[in-house]
C-alpha cells in the first residue's frame, strides 16, 4: 500500500440547473480524525452522508471540508411555520404570565430559528434531491483528488524517512563497529583508572577495586542497545513497505529509538561513542518529526 500525508488540498466544481457549487477539503495533521463539513444552506440533507464519505476515504487529519453554493437568478420567498409559530407563542405566553414579563411580539417569535424558513423559487422537493445528489458526486471528485494529493506528499515523506533510517543503521551499526568497544581498550581503561586508584589511596583492596571495575563495565556495555536499536530499524522499514495509516507505529518507533540513543548516550564511556550517540539522536528527532506528517 502507499503511504498517505496527512495534508492536502482539493477544490472541485459542480452545477445542475441553476445551482452552482464548489466544494474544498483541506487537511493538515492531527492525533486522530476530526471531520469539520460546512454543509450550504437548504442542504443539511446531504450532511450525514458526506461525513460518512470523508470518513471512509481518511482515516487521520483534521479535515475542514466547505460546500458552498448559489442559484442564478433565483427569487426568493418566505414561509412561516404556522404549526411551529403557534406552538413557541403558547409557551412564551405562559412564560410570561408565569415570570411577570411583557407578553411576546410577532418580530420576536418570527425572529426564532425555524419559524421563517426562505425557500428558492421554483425548487421542489424532486429537484432539492437531485441536487443534493449532485454535491455529493462533487464532493467524491474532491476526496479523490485530496486523497490524490496526501498519497503523492506520503511518498515523498517515505523517501526522507528511508533516508533517516538509512543514517540511523549506519550511526548504530558505526558504534557496534567502534574500537572504544573492543574487549582490549576496555581492559586498558579499567587497568587505568586501577591504577590511578591505588596510586592515589594506599590501603586499597585491589581485588574489591578490580571487581567494582568490572561491574562499572558491565553497566556501560551498550549491546543491548545497539541491538533493539537495529530491531527498531527494521521494523520501521516494514512500516515503511507495508504503507497504509501507519503513522501512529512510526511515531511510536521514533520514541522508542529516541530512548534508546539516550541511554546509549548516559553509558558511554568514551567520547567518540557519546559523539556517535549524539548524532543519533539528532537523526531521530528528524526522523519523528517527518513521522508525525503521515497517516
Amino acid at each position: 500500500m502507499t503511504l498517505s500525508s496527512m495534508t492536502g488540498f482539493a477544490r472541485a466544481q459542480g452545477a445542475l440547473g441553476a445551482w452552482r457549487w464548489t466544494v474544498e477539503i483541506k487537511c493538515v495533521n492531527a492525533k486522530g480524525l476530526d471531520l469539520r463539513l460546512r454543509a450550504p444552506a437548504g442542504f443539511d440533507r446531504i450532511e450525514a452522508e458526506a461525513r460518512t464519505r470523508l470518513a471512509k476515504a481518511l482515516s487521520r487529519g483534521t479535515v475542514f471540508a466547505n460546500i458552498s453554493a448559489m442559484r442564478e437568478g433565483a427569487s426568493v420567498t418566505a414561509r412561516i411555520d404556522a404549526a411551529l409559530l403557534a406552538e413557541v407563542a403558547t409557551a412564551a405566553r405562559q412564560a410570561a404570565e408565569r415570570f411577570g414579563l411583557s407578553p411576546p411580539t410577532l418580530d420576536g417569535l418570527l425572529a426564532i430559528r425555524g419559524v421563517v424558513e426562505t425557500v428558492e423559487a421554483g425548487d421542489d422537493e424532486a429537484s432539492l434531491a437531485s441536487t443534493a445528489a449532485a454535491m455529493l458526486s462533487t464532493l467524491d471528485e474532491a476526496i479523490a483528488a485530496v486523497v490524490a494529493a496526501r498519497r503523492s506528499e506520503g511518498e515523498a515523506l517515505r523517501k526522507v524517512l528511508a533516508e533517516r533510517l538509512d543514517a540511523i543503521a549506519a550511526l548504530t551499526q558505526a558504534a557496534d563497529d567502534n574500537p572504544a568497544r573492543k574487549p582490549e581498550a576496555v581492559r586498558a581503561r579499567l587497568a587505568a583508572s586501577v591504577a590511578t586508584l591505588t596510586g592515589a589511596a594506599r590501603g586499597l583492596d585491589e581485588v574489591r577495586l578490580h571487581q567494582e571495575a568490572l561491574m562499572l563495565a558491565a553497566k556501560a556495555d551498550i549491546r543491548e542497545e545497539l541491538d533493539r536499536l537495529h530491531a527498531h530499524v527494521a521494523a520501521a522499514r516494514a512500516l515503511l513497505a507495508e504503507g497504509g495509516p501507519v503513522g501512529r507505529r512510526l511515531d511510536f518507533l521514533a520514541q522508542e529509538f529516541g530512548r534508546e540513543a539516550n541511554t546509549l548516550c548516559a553509558k558511554a564511556n568514551d567520547v567518540s561513542l557519546t559523539a556517535q550517540g549524539l548524532e543519533l539522536r539528532v537523526q531521530i528527532e528528524q526522523l519523528r518529526e517527518q513521522a508525525q506528517n503521515i497517516e
